[in-house]
């Protein structure tokens, strides 16, 4: 009896002794601060959405174009857009310049007078009969303000389409294009009835 109580006296001493060791353990490590925090490398921080970049993409193509396209970072947009729209300009300018000479011609003829162009040969003298009769004057201005028209129209299509371009540039820039993330084509050969499966997959990697 007096030895199972020394040995139950030695245990619990034993344990107290190992608790207090282990409280003590505990207090340093709580005391011990490390000297810097690692970053895992692996984490990357996407920027935030600016919901006001496509307008002011689509403000900055309106103000002068190109300037939205730049705005995107897509400088190679640039001289297209310069090319469209002064391709544009340049066949109204040309159909407006003729527009202008065959009125000029069909006003003088009205007038009364023989001088305008038309009733010059190729080294200037008068002919007695014009080259172009009034009614092909007529004719003429028709043609070609009809092509000024398309021309202009043209040109602001190209204009319009530049503000749009910078505008839906600047939406698909925000979005997250993620390898993680796929929408692939999908195929499977049906060994029970022998049929072919087509279908779309969703891949979610993490």
């Amino acid at each position: 009896m007096p030895n199972k109580i020394l040995i139950t006296g030695i245990v619990s001493c034993l344990l107290c002794f190992a608790t207090f060791a282990q409280d003590k353990k505990k207090e340093k490590e709580e005391k011990v601060l490390p000297k810097e925090v690692v970053v895992d490398s692996i984490v990357k921080v996407s920027d935030p959405i600016n919901p006001l970049s496509p307008a002011k993409a689509a403000f900055y193509s309106a103000i002068l174009p190109g300037l939205g396209q730049a705005y995107n970072k897509k400088y190679w947009k640039i001289p297209l857009v310069y090319g469209a729209i002064g391709t544009g300009v340049y066949f109204y300018i040309t159909n407006n310049k003729e527009y202008n000479r065959y009125r000029d011609a069909y006003k003088s003829r009205l007038a009364g007078f023989t001088n305008d162009e038309f009733y010059l040969d190729s080294a200037g003298n008068q002919l007695t009969t014009p080259r172009l009769s009034t009614d092909k004057l007529e004719d003429a201005q028709e043609f070609y303000r009809r092509n000024k028209e398309i021309s202009l129209l043209v040109t602001l299509g190209l204009y319009a389409l530049n503000i749009i371009d910078a505008n839906v540039d600047a939406h698909l820039l925000q979005y997250n294009i993620d390898e993680n993330l796929s929408l692939a084509p999908h195929y499977k050969f049906n060994e029970f009835d022998a049929k072919s499966n087509f279908g779309l997959t969703l891949n979610f990697n993490f």
